[in-house]
This record gives C-alpha cells, sequence and structure tokens, in this order.
C-alpha cells in the first residue's frame, strides 16, 4: 500500500516538473520574440506611402584616396554666342525671352535705320556704272586691237573698271554684313529694315534690350546657349593637381540633388591662377538637356583606390548615441498587407557626396540587404512610439 503510495506521489512530481519545464520554454520563445519585434517595426501600405518610404541597396563606392573639388557646369565657346547688330539702329521688334528655345537661322529681332537706306542707294548706283564701265573697257580693247584708239586711254578704262568693280564688291559685302536681301536689291527693292538671326541651335540665356531701344554694334543683345554638350569646370588647388589624370572618372551632384552624376577628365589646365587653383575640364558621360551652365556642383575625383560599402547617407539614423538602418524583414516581408522593416545596428567610415561608408564583419551578408534610402527617421520614430504605448 505505501509501496503504491509513493509511485503515485512520484509520478505526480514528475507532471508537476514537466508543467513546469514547458512553461518555461515558452516564456523563454515569448520573450525571445518580444525581443525580436523590439527591433522591428511593421507599417501599413497607407503608411508606407505617406513616410515616402524609399528602398535602395548598399553599393561599392571610391569614398577614400578621391579627391574633393567644387566648380559649376559651362559650355564650350561654339557653343555660346553673342548676338550685336552690325551697324546701329533702334529695335523694331523682338519676341526673345529668356529660356525660349530658337533654331539656327531664326530671326531674334529686326533693327530699324534710316541709315540703312543710304549703303543700298550707292550700291544701285555704283552696280549701273560698273555696267557701264564694263562695256566702255570692252570697247577700248577692240580699238586697241586695231589701233585706233591710244594705249593711255585704254589703260584709264581699264583703271576705272577695276576701281568701280572694288567698290561694288566692297560694298556688296557690307550689304551682306547688314543681311540685306541681295537678290531683293538686285531687282531695285530698298529696305529700311534689317533682321538679326540665330547662328546656332540652343535657348535664350539674356535678353539685353526691348523695343526701340537703339543699339550700337558693340551693345550685346541677346546671348544664346546650346546646352546640348555641357562640361564639367572644376577648379582644383595646386597640391592636388598632381593626383589628376586624363581619364580619371568623376562623380559629382548638384544642388539640391541626391543622385549622382558622372563625368570624365578631359583635360587638366595648364596655367595656375593667383588663388593657386587649375581649372579641370570634364566630358558629362550622360547628356542633359535639363541642366543650365553656371549650375554649381560639388564633385569627387576618384583615384582608382579600393571600393567599400556604402550607402546614401540619409538612411541611416541616430538614436542614443548608436546609428542605424532599417532593412526589410524577409521572413515576414508582407503579411496582412503591412511591411515589416528590422533595426541594424552599424558602424560608419568617411561620408563624401551624400554617400557614407559602412563598416562589416567578413561574414556580414550585406550585398543582399534591401535598404530604406528615403523615410528612415519616421521608421524609427513609429517604431518608439510602439515601444512607449506598450
Amino acid at each position: 500500500m505505501k509501496s503504491r503510495y509513493k509511485i503515485i506521489t512520484l509520478l505526480f512530481l514528475a507532471i508537476i516538473v514537466a508543467s513546469c519545464g514547458n512553461k518555461a520554454k515558452e516564456e523563454t520563445a515569448v520573450a525571445e520574440e518580444q525581443k525580436v519585434d523590439a527591433n522591428a517595426v511593421e507599417i501599413t501600405a497607407e503608411q508606407y506611402k505617406t513616410a515616402d518610404v524609399q528602398m535602395g541597396v548598399i553599393e561599392e563606392k571610391a569614398l577614400s584616396g578621391t579627391t574633393k573639388v567644387n566648380g559649376m557646369l559651362d559650355v564650350p565657346p561654339q557653343n555660346l554666342v553673342s548676338i550685336s547688330t552690325p551697324f546701329g539702329g533702334f529695335v523694331k521688334s523682338t519676341d526673345m525671352l529668356q529660356g525660349l528655345k530658337v533654331h539656327k537661322g531664326q530671326i531674334v529681332a529686326m533693327m530699324q535705320n534710316p541709315d540703312y537706306v543710304q549703303p543700298q542707294q550707292d550700291y544701285i548706283d555704283y552696280k549701273s556704272q560698273l555696267n557701264y564701265l564694263k562695256l566702255e573697257y570692252e570697247r577700248q580693247q577692240e580699238l586697241a586691237k586695231e589701233n585706233v584708239n591710244a594705249q593711255k586711254t585704254l589703260q584709264k578704262s581699264k583703271a576705272e573698271y577695276e576701281s568701280m568693280k572694288a567698290r561694288v564688291l566692297g560694298l556688296k559685302t557690307k550689304l551682306q554684313l547688314m543681311n540685306i536681301n541681295m537678290s531683293s536689291l538686285e531687282k531695285g527693292n530698298i529696305q529700311s529694315t534689317i533682321p538679326l538671326y540665330s547662328p546656332i541651335n540652343g535657348f535664350v540665356t539674356e535678353v539685353n534690350t526691348n523695343i526701340g531701344a537703339f543699339a550700337t554694334a558693340t551693345d550685346v543683345l541677346f546671348k544664346i546657349a546650346n546646352t546640348e554638350h555641357l562640361h564639367a569646370e572644376l577648379t582644383v588647388f595646386e597640391k592636388d593637381v598632381p593626383k589628376l589624370k586624363i581619364g580619371q572618372k568623376v562623380r559629382f551632384t548638384l544642388a539640391n540633388e541626391t543622385s549622382e552624376r558622372m563625368a570624365t577628365v578631359y583635360l587638366v589646365g595648364k596655367e595656375i591662377s593667383q588663388e593657386r587653383t587649375v581649372q579641370i575640364h570634364c566630358h558629362l558621360d550622360k547628356e542633359d538637356t535639363s541642366l543650365l551652365p553656371g549650375m554649381y556642383l560639388k564633385a569627387l575625383v576618384e583615384s582608382g583606390s579600393n571600393k567599400v560599402p556604402a550607402i546614401l547617407s540619409k538612411a541611416i539614423v541616430e538614436f542614443e548615441g548608436s546609428k542605424y538602418i532599417f532593412i526589410t524583414d524577409s521572413e515576414k516581408a508582407k503579411e496582412k498587407n503591412a511591411t515589416k522593416y528590422k533595426l541594424v545596428s552599424i558602424k560608419t567610415g568617411v561620408s563624401e557626396l551624400n554617400y557614407t561608408e559602412l563598416i562589416f564583419d567578413s561574414t556580414t551578408d550585406w550585398k543582399s540587404w534591401k535598404v530604406v534610402t528615403n523615410g528612415a527617421y519616421d521608421l524609427l520614430s513609429k517604431m518608439k512610439n510602439s515601444e512607449e504605448e506598450e
């Protein structure tokens, strides 16, 4: 009887111990799950849109061994023209506005001046005299063959003809510079206005006149730039010039831009300015007609150093003295129309041109990570608010 009682007691104790063990395991599992959730945040599709969450990857960038420079976008001299009137006059009409696109040969302004009339009258007069002197010279040549006239008379006729021919040719060149329609003038049509044409395709960058204004030959009325072939003009300090070589890659960003653009060093200046700087001429790898001459830029000239893992600087958030990034929770990427992100602690290195170096252990598989590059602070705020509510 006592033996049976002992067996029952032992079984009862075993059941209690097993129950306590299972409960401990469940509590441990719950604690681990809560620990994981403490480093993660879940947002709905609507919150995803409101926070403007954008994803990216960790890239390999040459952030060490680069040369920091400043500069601006510019156009080659042949792609920037200043338009003036060849002869002074009043602006009769113009439709030019800054930013207006113009084509080669398009009229940009009509100039008017009574003084334009006289050279045309002289041309018609000289042309008529030239025809007479030509006929007279030919007649004297025929007479000279028959020894009817004196040699002196022939020479005089020839001189008068050659002199008038030179006058007509010079006046014709002058009228062509005035953009006078010569075929119309040959028919006797004299014009008091002359057109100004655009010599290139491009955009109007400056308008320095208005209707009724008088302009001289030295006044720049319009400036037109062809932005199809912009280049980057970099200003490099004297000490950094030995690091630069033709063919090196240049990464640059414009004001208020985070995306990088690429260029290639094409020419290195051979003269040092009074500020001890040298100009570097770079060609853009990808043309963009929306860019404008004069835009300020910051650039890094790569020297071919080893590349390091880097992410956009705005993807990194700071909290309580540590730095973090958010990556997608690959195990629970999308559940019930919601997206989960994990908060990962990181170490950073150098920061250049909107990118920051990330330092990882050799065992970290960072190449497969999908990183939040925009809206990271919104996710951090939501995660901390959720912790406080709990």
